[in-house]
C-alpha cells in the first residue's frame, strides 16, 4: 500500500506539474491581451497565480517522492535517516513557497530569501550529486542521477523566468491602479514572451524526465 501511494503521489507530481504549467501559459494570454477589461486582465493574474502553485508545490514534492520511490523500488539503497532530512526540508520549503503566496510576500521580504536559498542550494546539491554519480563518484543509478540533473535543471529555469517576469510588476501595478497604456500592455506582452521558449524548455524537461522513470536505463 505505501509503494502504491509514494508511486501515485511521484505521478501526480508531474501529472499536476506539467497540467498547471500549461494552464498558467494559456491564462498568461489573457493577461497581455489589450482587447480585454482591466477586470477581465485582472482575474486572469490572479488565476495565473493561482494555477502556479501547483507547479509550484510539484517542484518541491518532486524529489522527496522521487527519493522514497527509488528506496520502496529498491533502486537505491538510501538510508532512512537520508529519506527522512529530505522530507523535512521539502515540507519546510514547502510552507514557505505557500506562506508567499498565500500573504502576497513582496520580492524581499525575509521569506522569500530563505526560498531562494533553499532553491539554490538544492539545485547544487542535486548538480553536483548527479554529476558525481554519472561519473561513477556516487552510488545513484545512471537514470536517478540524470534526473536529478534534469530536476536541478527545472529548478534553474525556474529562477530564471522569476528574473525575466522581475519587469512585469510596475506595468501590472499602473494598469490595475490607472488603467492600460500602449507602452505597459507592449512591455507585459514583451516579458511574457521573453519567458514563453523557458518555459516550453521545462516542459521538455518534464517529458523527458517521465521517459527515464518509466524506461530506467541502468
Amino acid at each position: 500500500m505505501l509503494l502504491a501511494l509514494i508511486t501515485l503521489l511521484h505521478v501526480l507530481v508531474f501529472v499536476y506539474w506539467l497540467g498547471g504549467d500549461l494552464g498558467a501559459f494559456y491564462t498568461s494570454r489573457y493577461a497581455a491581451d489589450p482587447a480585454r477589461t482591466v477586470k477581465e486582465r485582472g482575474l486572469a493574474l490572479k488565476v495565473l497565480a493561482d494555477i502556479d502553485m501547483a507547479p509550484r508545490t510539484c517542484l518541491i514534492l518532486a524529489l522527496p517522492t522521487g527519493l522514497t520511490l527509488a528506496k520502496l523500488k529498491g533502486w537505491w539503497d538510501v538510508p532512512p535517516e537520508a529519506v527522512a532530512a529530505v522530507w523535512a526540508l521539502c515540507l519546510f520549503w514547502l510552507t514557505m513557497a505557500w506562506a508567499i503566496h498565500i500573504h502576497h510576500s513582496p520580492p524581499k521580504a525575509g521569506v522569500r530569501r530563505i526560498d531562494i536559498a533553499i532553491r539554490w542550494g538544492v539545485l547544487v546539491a542535486l548538480a553536483g550529486f548527479g554529476g558525481a554519480s554519472l561519473a561513477g563518484l556516487a552510488t545513484a543509478p545512471l537514470f536517478l542521477a540524470l534526473k536529478m540533473l534534469i530536476l536541478a535543471i527545472a529548478i534553474g529555469c525556474g529562477l530564471f523566468i522569476r528574473k525575466l517576469l522581475a519587469p512585469l510588476g510596475p506595468p501590472v501595478v499602473a494598469m490595475m491602479t490607472t488603467g492600460p497604456t500602449p507602452e505597459g500592455d507592449a512591455t507585459i506582452a514583451a516579458v511574457l514572451e521573453k519567458t514563453r521558449p523557458v518555459v516550453v524548455s521545462l516542459w521538455i524537461l518534464l517529458i523527458l524526465a517521465a521517459l527515464l522513470g518509466l524506461w530506467t536505463p541502468a
